[in-house]
């Protein structure tokens, strides 16, 4: 089980990461603001811009080939898109949880 934990340059994030570690799940944080190229790795990706109509599409492959099960939504603009798109993820059993805002 993968776990996706938007907003990763935040506090937020990382506390979140910590709370969630004694599950045996990979988790990866992602951001889609600028990230210094030399911090991305498996566990520290770059997110698609909410901006971007095909934000949530983007999204979902993104989800796929990291065998994503969890999206754990941290920012508003990443909330509003993924909420509208919460069927099409389920469908591919990937949850979006944004309880944590």
């Amino acid at each position: 089980m993968g776990i996706l934990i938007t907003s990763a340059m935040s506090a937020k994030a990382h506390g979140l990461k910590n709370q969630l570690n004694n599950n045996n799940g990979h988790i990866i944080l992602g951001d889609y603001h600028d990230l210094p190229q030399f911090m991305l790795s498996d566990k520290l990706i770059k997110l698609p811009d909410p901006a971007l109509a095909s934000y949530a599409h983007q999204m979902l492959s993104l989800c796929l080939d990291n065998s994503i099960s969890i999206i754990y939504v941290l920012d508003n603009k990443e909330a509003g898109q993924l909420t509208e798109a919460r069927q099409l993820f389920a469908e591919y059993d990937i949850e979006i949880n944004t309880d944590d805002i």
